[in-house]
């Protein structure tokens, strides 16, 4: 891990205080939602982990066979247990969308809500079928080693995700359109070429309708590359503050941030799966010579259990590649007011929590919290202030 984090470009945060930044009322507000937030996050976690837990200790009869056609009764089981979690989890997940509906973060209504859980339902049933049939195989063919190719499946199935997310499934929950020829997409063009970026295609999604809250993001691989703008970023923040934004997703395409990502997953994915394999033939019931649907629940807690501690580490990658790409931004465009004004708005437009316990950064946050970011861009003010002199 230590090879992919960034080793030059950074900006070290000067250290700043949330007060200095936010009024006593804008961070309560924050913290009283956020906080109520994190424990239903936790109580899904908590209700799916149980759920499987107990399919493994009190396997389904049907589970046990036997099976004329073993590998579709897996996908069948698979899909299965995807609904099934989803389901047990869903009134935890709704509670969580009525609390940010309260507090103004939702537009979507119920009926476009629904529309987006069958969507995604639909698709994560059709995944889990198709790899919980997969897993199956290479049991049943690999009865001691199948997590190796399992490994090669998942680092395929993950490049595959990304290359084709952008144009197969992202197209399922939103609109994206082209920026049209105008002021932002002249200052994208402006910074790609300072930059020295193939920015591929810069699209505008839709996004208030389900939301009030604004973000960006880069995404795909080769033909698919894009770079992807909330209208609620473009309508609702100043010029400079635009410019500021894309020149931070232009420093992930430069750095190759979408690609370093898929490293990581190849590094990992090895030790993850023999992990799985250790643990889902500690917890699976019996000694079936050819793997069967009975085991699948065993696999699916097992890979639940593990995945929190990938994405943990996954996280300080994340804030490291993403303090890099803020220190590029205020490099590239040389604006530190504008810098720190849009970290304060975003932070109040979405209800971040500017100064979380430190715990759930580590744990939880794919990005610095904002006011390390803020101290980024105090630290680079005053870095040029000094040069200037």
């Amino acid at each position: 891990m230590v090879l992919l984090r960034p080793r030059e470009g950074l900006v070290e945060p000067a250290p700043v205080r949330a007060e200095a930044y936010f009024s006593a009322s804008e961070i309560g507000r924050a913290r009283d939602y956020n906080r109520p937030q994190l424990a239903l996050f936790g109580g899904v976690m908590v209700v799916q982990v149980g759920v499987l837990a107990l399919l493994v200790v009190r396997p389904p009869r049907r589970l046990t066979g036997p099976f004329r056609r073993p590998l579709l009764a897996a996908a069948t089981t698979g899909a299965a247990l995807s609904v099934t979690v989803s389901l047990a989890a869903l009134p935890l997940k709704v509670a969580g969308r009525e609390r940010a509906r309260d507090y103004g973060l939702v537009t979507q209504s119920w009926g476009g809500y629904a529309r987006d859980q069958a969507i995604g339902w639909t698709i994560g049933g059709v995944i889990t079928g198709a790899g919980a049939a997969g897993a199956v195989a290479l049991m049943r063919r690999f009865p001691r080693g199948w997590w190796a190719p399992g490994a090669v499946v998942v680092v395929a199935f993950g490049a595959a995700s990304v290359y084709a997310g952008p144009i197969v499934l992202d197209p399922l929950f939103n609109t994206f359109k082209p920026l049209p020829a105008g002021e932002v997409r002249s200052d994208v063009l402006e910074l790609a070429e300072q930059a020295g970026v193939d920015v591929g295609e810069v699209f505008s999604i839709d996004a208030s309708r389900r939301t009030t809250a604004a973000n960006a993001y880069v995404t795909g691989l080769g033909r698919t590359k894009r770079v992807v703008l909330y209208d609620t970023l473009t309508d609702n923040f100043s010029r400079d503050e635009l410019r500021l934004v894309v020149a931070h997703e232009l420093a992930h395409v430069r750095y190759g941030d979408v690609p370093r990502g898929l490293l990581y997953l190849a590094i990992v994915a090895p030790l993850g799966m023999l992990a799985v394999a250790r643990l889902s033939s500690r917890l699976a019931p019996g000694d079936d010579e050819l793997p069967g649907p009975a085991l699948l629940p065993a696999l699916a807690l097992s890979i639940t259990l593990l995945v929190p501690v990938i994405t943990t580490v996954s996280n300080q990658l994340s804030r490291g590649w993403e303090q890099r790409a803020d220190s590029f931004a205020l490099a590239l465009t040389d604006a530190p007011e504008p810098f720190i004004s849009f970290e304060r708005g975003i932070a109040l437009r979405n209800l971040s929590d500017p100064d979380p316990p430190g715990w759930v950064t580590f744990l939880l946050s794919t990005h610095p919290p904002t006011v390390q970011r803020i101290g980024l861009g105090v630290a680079y003010r005053r870095a040029e202030s000094q040069k200037r002199r």
